[in-house]
């Protein structure tokens, strides 16, 4: 063993460790740990890699289901059967601190990390999206990390060839300083040929493959565990710098390698790197291994804890077949990538590193891992004072507006609610010829299947306002939101992956927010059916200027997959003909908490979660899937962030038709245009077929006709509100004309 200098409790704190997570480590080695040592437990039980704060809960939440092929924390990303003996791979992943301080290196290894998640299952990446959150447009820091996270997402997702298909953008001051962004993928996959990330059989040669490994990220863990400060500018070689070009070299090279039946198993390193990987492949395995530092392929001369922390891009561990590593270095040579033997697998269930023919590390591998030795807390939480605040919001404390017509003007250009056309145009929305959803819009995203008549519908969704003001019915209408729309797009809903963006686990307000979001997700994707694959907690996202914490926004962002069996059903959100009858599906209510409305435009943020009604969301869910596969209608778009108003105007943009409605005076005027309550879809049905359509609701649910569709016109309650083509040009310009003036 090296007589490296030992650590002592003050080490343990600098490195971000507890003092009693010191005095655990000394117990599990049964000795005093030297600096590597401590180092990987640094890293390894930190918020990023263990879950110590949030596992206890994540537990809770539903993981079977008939369509699940493993379940959650089990793989690198969760996988699904979608028929036709194929599987979906997919997972979203934060990347929030790094692209706080790097934006446009921070976004673009975020797409390079989720990606590197799939393939290394043995998927191959389809399809990938994204979900922002930013803080005041108006700002120039605002624009400066928007500007680079949205250009390190195109640069990378562009040049890696995978299309980025769908999204979502969000602004609000609770971002100002700690942008979120969650990146998420989906690959396709022969059902059975799943790679797993295991280590096993004593002898059998460990590679690293792919780029070579500098000091660019080390610590990013650690890193990503820790509140923002106005120091955080130092942690800058924290944040990892991607190569999409050697990115895709490796995807090439490790499908093909898959193929060749040699093959234990494989990981990405990601977060903490080689130690990571290491200490998770032998755990899953049940062995051990032992792995010589120096013989990592490295950019520069590097200390060995570097070379285990370092979190450089583009690499994969393997375990292959003793007897085999020809094959696999051959198939990397031919691709130019580094395929080096740096160790062997151990029956010892120990990580013994070297350096120079020195011990300067050995831990016992389940010590580090979830479910082994990490620590696992149940943190106190309290209930918000604001919480009781918001209930007490009354509507009639808002003078209805005097002109409801500049309201609409103004609502439409808002920054949450205007397209985010200056964003999605520097993506690559067409490359593999895969998106279906790219002229004609659906509510979600709708990728080709090759090979079979079936259509994956993905989206991600979280109204991060509603959730603020009621975790557990805000997360509840993220999850009901996210199903809403893949329904509206003709598909059933399959699974969900999330990534929980919360702010310090320690304070028990904080805590209290997370703690609500699980049971909102729980209570759910029970009633939806809609299992848990898995996903990413990032805590600590919040900024502390000058000792006062500010917290972002409580968002538990939700990825959802669906499935459409026959593409013949798929159904898109914009207006078809002149003279088709509009209709509004599902109850109206005078409602109107947490709307863009309320907040941005009466500028009051104290309000409770707009209307939810879980049981008929699920009425409705299943009335609009029937009314798609009976072809019943010609549109369907769910009434959302913006209300009644915005939703129209989305439907009718898309080929420059209006509309002439009628709003139902029983409501105020305000509230049936611009509320946000839930469970409403807008459809439009042909006049032949008016007739069936209503008996086909009759008795299932309730249904209002609105009025029809028109030439250009926007007529409401006999108002004229204006052309579709004007509303149409604000709609698109607005958040350009904002950073360009």
């Amino acid at each position: 063993m090296s007589t490296a200098k030992l650590t002592t409790e003050k080490d343990a704190i600098k490195m971000g460790l507890l003092t009693e997570e010191f005095h655990k480590i000394c117990k599990i080695l049964n000795r005093t740990p030297n600096y590597t040592e401590l180092s990987i437990f640094s890293v390894m039980w930190s918020e990023h890699c263990s879950y110590k704060n949030s596992i206890l809960w994540l537990k809770k939440l539903p993981k079977k289901g008939k369509q699940m092929l493993v379940e959650a924390g089990e793989e690198n990303a969760g996988l699904v059967d979608i028929g036709d003996g194929l599987a979906c791979a997919f997972k979203i992943e934060s990347h929030n601190h790094p692209s706080a301080l790097e934006p446009y290196q921070g976004a673009a290894t975020g797409v390079g990390g989720i990606n590197r998640d799939i393939f290394t299952m043995g998927a191959r990446p389809i399809a990938q999206l994204n979900s922002l959150r930013f803080g005041d447009i108006n700002l120039n820091r605002t624009q400066w990390l928007l500007r680079g996270v949205v250009k390190g997402i195109g640069d990378y997702g562009n040049s890696f060839g995978i299309p980025i298909v769908g999204g979502e953008t969000f602004f609000d001051k609770s971002y100002n300083t700690n942008p979120l962004v969650n990146a998420f993928s989906a690959g396709i996959m022969k059902k059975g040929d799943m790679i797993s990330a295991i280590a096993k059989g004593a002898g059998n040669p460990v590679f690293i493959v792919g780029s070579s490994t500098g000091k660019d990220g080390i610590n990013g863990a650690a890193f990503a565990s820790k509140d923002l400060t106005e120091d955080s500018v130092d942690d800058i070689p924290s944040v990892q710098v991607g190569d999409p070009f050697q990115e895709k070299l490796l995807l090439e090279a490790t499908m093909e390698l898959s193929k060749t039946n040699i093959l234990i198993g494989m990981q990405d390193m990601g977060a903490a790197g080689i130690i990571c990987s290491t200490s998770e492949m032998s755990s899953s395995g049940g062995c051990g291994m032992k792995i010589d530092l120096d013989k990592v392929p490295v950019r520069q001369k590097m200390e060995p804890f570097e070379i285990l922390l370092s979190e450089s891009q583009e690499r994969m561990l393997l375990v292959v077949k003793k007897g085999k590593e020809s094959v696999a270095k051959s198939i990397f040579d031919k691709w130019d990538l580094n395929c080096e033997k740096i160790g062997e697998v151990t029956d010892t269930n120990r990580l013994e590193f070297y350096f120079n023919s020195q011990c300067i590390a050995d831990v016992p591998a389940d010590a580090l891992v979830l479910g082994g030795g990490a620590p696992v807390y149940e943190r106190d939480y309290v209930e918000p004072k604001y919480f009781s605040e918001y209930k007490k919001f009354n509507m009639s404390s808002v003078l209805p507006p005097e002109n409801i017509i500049e309201v609409a003007r103004e609502i439409i250009k808002m920054p949450n609610i205007a397209s985010k056309k200056w964003i999605f145009e520097q993506y690559d929305s067409m490359v593999g010829t895969v998106n279906m959803s790219t002229n004609s819009p659906s509510d979600a995203a709708v990728v080709n299947l090759k090979g079979t008549k079936k259509a994956l519908v993905l989206t991600v969704d979280c109204n991060a306002r509603y959730v603020n003001a009621d975790p557990k019915v805000g997360c509840a209408i993220a999850v009901s939101e996210a199903a809403r729309n893949i329904v509206c797009s003709g598909g059933e809903p399959l699974a969900i992956t999330n990534c929980l963006n919360f702010g310090n686990p320690y304070d028990p307000e904080v805590y209290w927010q997370f703690v609500n979001s699980i049971l909102g997700m729980k209570w759910a994707c029970e009633s939806l059916k809609t299992p848990v694959t898995g996903g990413n907690v990032s805590f600590y996202n919040q900024t502390v200027l000058k000792d006062v914490a500010e917290p972002c926004f409580p968002t538990p962002t939700i990825g959802m997959i669906g499935l459409i069996k026959d593409q013949q059903n798929i159904m898109t959100l914009d207006f078809k003909n002149l003279g088709d009858i509009i209709y509004l599906i599902g109850d109206c209510h005078d409602d109107i908490a947490s709307s863009e409305y309320l907040a941005n435009y009466h500028k009051i943020t104290c309000s409770p979660a707009p209307h939810f009604d879980m049981d008929k969301e699920i009425i409705l869910q299943k009335t609009i899937l029937s009314l798609i596969e009976n072809h019943h209608i010609q549109s369907a778009h769910d009434v959302s962030d913006g209300g009644l108003y915005v939703c129209l105007i989305e439907s009718g943009i898309v080929r420059n038709l209006g509309f002439d409605i009628f709003t139902n005076h029983d409501f105020r005027q305000d509230a049936y245009l611009f509320g946000e309550s839930q469970s409403r879809v807008v459809v439009t049905v042909s006049p032949d077929n008016k007739e069936q359509f209503e008996k086909f609701l009759q008795d299932k649910i309730s249904f209002t006709l609105l009025g029809e569709v028109t030439d250009g016109k926007i007529i409401i309650d006999d108002l004229d509100f204006g052309s579709i083509n004007k509303v149409k040009e604000d709609y698109l310009s607005a958040i350009e004309n904002i950073l360009e003036s």
